[in-house]
């Protein structure tokens, strides 16, 4: 039940100091260093499970467990289009995007990012990359847990499906410059965090696999 989607060895996920615009928002990860623990080294986007049987049309209640109320709606129309689609197995997968896309960040790892986010989301970070290299700067930042993961919302709009979770993590952060001298952060203090990241499929699409669409913070 990997998530390939942008996600795993998910997470990774958004992101460090003086990242003031990383997909056009503050993710709250420019402002202080947050600690991230490190992800798994080859990207496996959000992707859901194949069924072992029959699960029917509609969501399973197991699941609505997982998602605010305004989002069920959203994710049983979701289940009726993919009958592969499980909102935990899909949370659970979102989890460690999140650690993987950070994760890829933070090393400036483009390649990873470009497999695990769709392309205004990629250009935002590769252009964060770019201008952390220009300045000679470095991140050693850890994702020290994520504390809870949640769906906000859910919307399907035929054949596209987007599904909105928030995670509230501890991440600890370091920024050192081009002569290895610490700018920013701490590693020993970790920094909570709030990211709202929406991700999308297309359910009409051979590839099982989510990507992410979107990035904001609390």
């Amino acid at each position: 039940m990997t998530f390939t989607i942008v996600l795993l060895a998910l997470v990774a996920a958004f992101l460090g100091l003086r990242l003031y615009s990383v997909l056009g928002k503050r993710t709250g990860h420019e402002q202080e260093p947050v600690a991230r623990q490190p992800i798994e080294s080859t990207p496996t986007m959000v992707r859901q499970p194949l069924p072992s049987g029959d699960s029917g049309m509609a969501l399973p209640k197991t699941d609505v467990s997982v998602a605010d109320l305004a989002a069920q709606s959203g994710l049983r129309a979701i289940a009726n289009a993919d009958r592969t689609f499980d909102a935990g197995f899909f949370l659970e997968g979102s989890k460690s995007a999140y650690k993987m896309v950070l994760e890829a960040y933070w090393k400036g790892d483009k390649e990873a990012l470009r497999f695990l986010c769709d392309d205004d989301v990629y250009q935002s970070f590769s252009e964060a990359i770019d201008g952390r290299s220009e300045r000679g700067e470095t991140l050693e930042n850890r994702l020290v847990r994520i504390d809870e993961a949640r769906i906000l919302d859910a919307t399907f709009d035929h054949p596209m499906a987007r599904v909105t979770v928030r995670f509230d993590a501890d991440i600890a952060a370091l920024v050192k410059d081009a002569d290895g001298n610490i700018i920013g952060g701490s590693m020993t203090d970790a920094v909570e965090t709030h990211d709202i990241w929406t991700f999308m499929r297309d359910v009409k699409s051979g590839d099982r696999n989510w990507k992410l669409d979107e990035t904001d913070s609390v």
